[in-house]
């Protein structure tokens, strides 16, 4: 009873494992893997604009998954982020489609347009 309360007011106790686990597994990578995922997680974290936890949690099990497989092959860095490293990050995050937290604010701009409107035409 108190685990669904304290996930009320904080989230998914489950998913907070699971990033956590995922997190881990990226701090865990040789070089120079691990601080490319670490770069990458962070511009994710700051400009994916997910708010969907589940939809997190997907696409940093598959950031870490993408680059333990990297490492593992000893694949170079740029052969996976090509050139422009923000194209793939943002690329990377479209990919997961979800409600992002800018999307609130675009139907608040297109609502209050709207209702402007609305006292222009009086």
């Amino acid at each position: 009873m108190a685990a669904k309360w304290i996930e009320a007011l904080t989230g998914s106790l489950e998913q907070k494992k699971q990033y956590r686990q995922d997190k881990a597994r990226i701090d865990a990578l040789p070089e120079p893997y691990g601080a490319a995922a670490k770069a990458l997680h962070r511009y994710l974290m700051i400009a994916g604009g997910i708010t969907d936890g589940d939809t997190l949690i997907r696409m940093f099990g598959d950031l870490a998954d993408l680059w333990e497989r990297a490492a593992t092959d000893r694949t170079p860095v740029r052969e996976i982020v090509g050139d422009d490293p923000v194209e793939f990050a943002e690329s990377f995050a479209r990919a997961y489609l979800a409600r992002h937290w800018v999307d609130k604010e675009r139907e608040r701009l297109v609502s209050s347009i709207a209702a402007a409107e609305r006292v222009e035409q009086r």
